[in-house]
């Protein structure tokens, strides 16, 4: 197949962002034609006079518009791109230069209408960058659902790092308006119309993230308050799995009270995880810094995520709220 793409990336108030992501698109080692569509999506910082230096090396087209989230500015700018297949970037991102290629080369030996690719860490992050990637990205913590080679045929690509075909997009209308949860409601919906989604390992970018854990907390959570809502508008999709940091934070604060009346065993089962969980860290990163971060940012993600997942169960499954009239922020309106 004759692949024509385009970078399709929404921007909110990050033009920094921008200039390093479009300096990672000059290097990239790709001899064939390419485009980038710039989704300024309500911004109060302007990105305009960061991208007009690179027209001069790069194909762009940038566009401003209201804020309407990232969902619908990603299909605004798929709807206007002249490519045959669209790689979703968030701005947050730097590339390595066999990216491209990477993605072309896996598709012709094995075609997905949808794919994601993992995230890492560049050496130039923060340590505080280093360890929420280490917490998102670890097989003891997220079993490596965002980077493990080995996903199963139930991946859900992310939309910080996703290609999805021209075909796929039309078909399914794109992102729905829910934010954060709009990329595992897209695949959702793609692999109910048939199409073949999986992971390309050699896909993988460098994701700035969250800079402080106090962002991050927020991120989490919303993670947590999104996902019975897919759940309700996917009751098949549930798995055992989405209680998993419920249960560990419960049982963390539970073994945390026996401890005080006189039976330690199961804190030092936690112990001894999150000492796993340092030793892992700093293998990876070779700094005791983010090793004790990754602690940190371990403990924010469980807890921010277990207990708005509870919340957000009890409120949708249980009691059969309405997700949009209960929490509106988790939506986005044209």
């Amino acid at each position: 197949m004759s692949f024509y793409f385009s970078f399709v990336i929404p921007v909110y108030n990050r033009p920094q962002e921008v200039d390093e992501l479009l300096q990672s698109l000059t290097a990239l080692e790709y001899d064939k034609s390419f485009e980038i569509v710039i989704v300024e999506d309500g911004s109060e910082e302007s990105s305009e006079a960061v991208v007009e230096p690179y027209q001069q090396w790069l194909d762009i087209t940038y566009f401003k518009k209201k804020n309407t989230g990232p969902g619908d500015s990603r299909n605004y700018g798929m709807q206007r791109a002249k490519g045959n297949y669209f790689i979703i970037l968030d701005s947050d991102v730097i590339l390595p230069s066999y990216y491209l290629k990477n993605i072309e080369t896996s598709l012709n030996n094995n075609y997905l209408d949808c794919f994601g690719g993992a995230d890492r860490a560049h050496d130039s992050f923060s340590n505080i960058q280093k360890a929420i990637d280490f917490s998102m990205t670890s097989l003891i913590t997220t079993g490596g659902i965002r980077g493990n080679n080995n996903v199963k045929q139930s991946y859900e690509p992310r939309s910080f790092n996703m290609g999805i075909s021209e075909a796929a997009f039309k078909k399914s209308g794109g992102f729905g308006n829910i934010h954060p949860g709009e990329d595992p409601d897209l695949s959702i919906r793609l692999k109910k119309l048939g199409f073949k989604l999986g992971f390309i390992p050699q896909a993988y970018l460098y994701h700035k993230r969250r800079i402080d854990f106090s962002k991050f907390y927020q991120q989490v959570r919303k993670f947590g308050l999104v996902r019975p809502i897919l759940i309700k508008r996917f009751p098949e999709t549930q798995k055992i799995t989405f209680f998993f940091p419920s249960v560990f934070i419960l049982g963390f604060i539970v073994s945390l009270m026996l401890s005080f009346v006189g039976l330690p065993y199961f804190i030092w089962l936690y112990l001894i995880y999150f000492l796993i969980a340092f030793v892992s860290a700093f293998i990876k990163y070779k700094s005791f810094n983010v090793a004790f971060y990754s602690i940190i940012a371990i403990f924010i993600q469980f807890s921010g995520y277990g207990f708005a997942f509870l919340q957000s169960y009890y409120h949708f499954i249980l009691t059969d709220k309405n997700p949009q009239k209960k929490y509106p922020f988790l939506f986005f309106t044209k």
